[in-house]
């Protein structure tokens, strides 16, 4: 059975999620967003994309981050820096969401919700909360190599923003919190017994913070121990509207005494909360947390963090009531050495034997949806039949999506497109996802194959496509171009010379998605059912300013 496993797991790396040596040791520097200014000093956010609810472990010289994925597939990201500023994507922990089967279709807003990374005995941890289906664990040696399977540390509904805590004395704890859509309850946290392996909670625990009163909607747990106190880092008020609360004790199940440690103040930072501490190893602190930027996702920021008489304090704190507000520029850490500016990919060449780590599905992909063509330096997407009972992109899983990379950007592809030539509506293109969408692609017909514009208004409520014709193609190769400006505002465009483009004269302004940010991609899709399929060739992939 295991053997079966490391096979499907090499399957799939392939689809989407693997690399090559040369991939992960070369360094990238995305064109459209660079934290590092290059002068010792790094601007927020330090990440401009949807890596929500993010949590960080350093080990020696070694940082590396994950967030919460939700029902993308890979799910589980795992960046890696080596001065928290410049950070790259090196994989996946789960290959596949859990359950399979029930992942097997899109489950917006579902999944991998708030996790926190860990290092313990050798290994690392990664717990995190699925409202439906409860806490699970996945650990390893190796944070860029493969990845046990999924262990349910407790099952239940609405367990969520679980973290872990081994202590001195050889016992073991976990918070959480509820998702009150699930659990029927919310702005609790709770501390449980949990054994020495991390595997499973070993009591029901007690209540130790109650936040209705003063700090509703209290959840995203993190727990630490420092000069004999147990702190849980806790985000409360709302995702765009709240505050980070900071919870010590002298013993891990309360009473707790309160303090806030971060707040919005006089920025435009929003919501600033709900992330990591970092401790590095001359005794600097850090905290990294999210904002939430509506179409553009949860994006990363990166506070100072200071300790007076047993608080911390996040950003600067002018008033000196112990309440930071977030800065927007600083001085990078001091880890003891400079290294190279890399950041995490965005444009993709299709030139390697697999699809790059940025790429995401809707949900758990099967093997035939695409496949890397290293030999032609191209991606081949097959069009796939929308499940029974869809009523729009929505609801497909074969999407092939990554972040928006900064608040401004060009994202340019190329395509060759073979529709089967015994069907008729086959479609390929340019998507920009979320609860509405648009895309330009090219579509076929008895007479040939056309440029369409399609819009979908409120899609996640079931809402049909508004779709027309723009030109009849002359030949089967297209470039296709989204522009996103500030406002999340997008003009699409079309070229068949890669020089001279068409601009489609309909505004589009992305959406979030569900807990998500806005997402751009390709995409190949069917109407009719056949024991063969067209298919589209995408030569490349970019991102550039605007």
């Amino acid at each position: 059975m295991q053997h079966g496993r490391i096979i499907l797991a090499l399957a799939l790396l392939s689809l989407v999620g693997g690399k090559s040596f040369a991939q992960e040791n070369e360094e990238y520097r995305s064109e459209v967003w660079v934290a590092d200014q290059g002068d010792g000093t790094y601007r927020n956010p330090i990440l401009h994309a949807d890596y929500s609810d993010p949590d960080v472990v350093r080990v020696g010289e070694d940082f590396y981050m994950t967030s919460s994925s939700f029902n993308a597939a890979p799910a589980l990201p795992i960046l890696h820096s080596k001065d928290l500023v410049n950070w790259k994507l090196i994989g996946h922990a789960l290959d596949r969401q859990v359950p399979y089967e029930h992942f097997s279709s899109p489950r917006h807003g579902n999944g991998v919700w708030a996790p926190a990374f860990r290092y313990h005995e050798g290994e690392y941890y990664i717990y995190w909360g699925d409202p439906d289906f409860g806490i699970y664990m996945v650990k390893t040696d190796d944070p860029a190599g493969g990845w046990e399977e999924p262990v349910l540390v407790e099952a239940g509904k609405g367990l969520i923003d679980p973290a872990p805590l081994w202590d001195e004395d050889g016992k073991a704890y976990l918070s959480h919190a509820f998702a009150g859509s699930r659990a029927g309850i919310k702005s609790i946290l709770v501390v449980k017994p949990m054994n020495w392996e991390g595997t499973k909670t070993t009591g029901a625990g007690k209540i130790v913070f109650d936040g209705h009163e003063d700090h509703p909607t209290v959840e995203g747990t993190k727990f630490y121990k420092k000069d004999g106190y147990y702190y849980i880092f806790a985000p409360a008020g709302g995702v765009s509207t709240g505050w980070q609360l900071i919870l010590r004790s002298k013993n891990p199940y309360g009473p707790y005494e309160e303090h806030v440690s971060l707040a919005q103040g006089n920025t435009d930072i929003n919501g600033p909360h709900q992330g990591a501490w970092i401790e590095l190893e001359n005794g600097e602190d850090w905290f990294i947390h999210f904002q939430d930027k509506e179409a553009y996702g949860r994006i990363v920021h990166m506070q100072p963090m200071t300790w007076k008489d047993g608080w911390p304090t996040m950003g600067e704190d002018k008033d000196g009531d112990g309440t930071g507000q977030p800065v927007m520029s600083f001085r990078k850490p001091n880890v003891g050495k400079t290294y190279p500016i890399v950041t995490p990919r965005d444009s993709d060449e299709f030139s390697g034997n697999e699809i790059g780590l940025q790429w995401q599905w809707q949900a758990n992909p099967n093997a035939t949806w695409a496949f890397a063509n290293p030999a032609k330096g191209e991606l081949r997407l097959y069009t796939q039949l929308l499940p029974e009972g869809a009523k729009n992109l929505w609801d497909s899983p074969s999407l092939l999506l990554q972040k928006f990379p900064a608040e401004e950007f060009i994202t340019t592809t190329k395509l060759t497109f073979n529709p089967n030539e015994d069907l008729e509506n086959e479609k390929a293109g340019l998507v920009v996802m979320g609860r509405s969408y648009a895309y330009v692609a090219l579509e076929s017909k008895k007479d040939g194959i056309y440029v369409v514009f399609a819009e979908a208004e409120d899609a996640d409520k079931g809402n049909p496509e508004q779709k027309k014709e723009l030109k009849k193609l002359s030949g089967k190769d297209v470039y296709f171009r989204v522009e996103v400006d500030e406002n999340a505002e997008c003009t699409f465009s079309y070229s068949e010379d890669g020089k001279k483009f068409t601009i489609v004269n309909e505004k589009f302004t992305a959406r979030e998605g569900k807990w998500v940010g806005a997402k751009v991609g390709i995409f190949a899709t069917k109407e009719q059912k056949t024991n063969d399929s067209g298919y589209a060739d995408f030569d490349w992939f970019r991102f550039s300013k605007k």
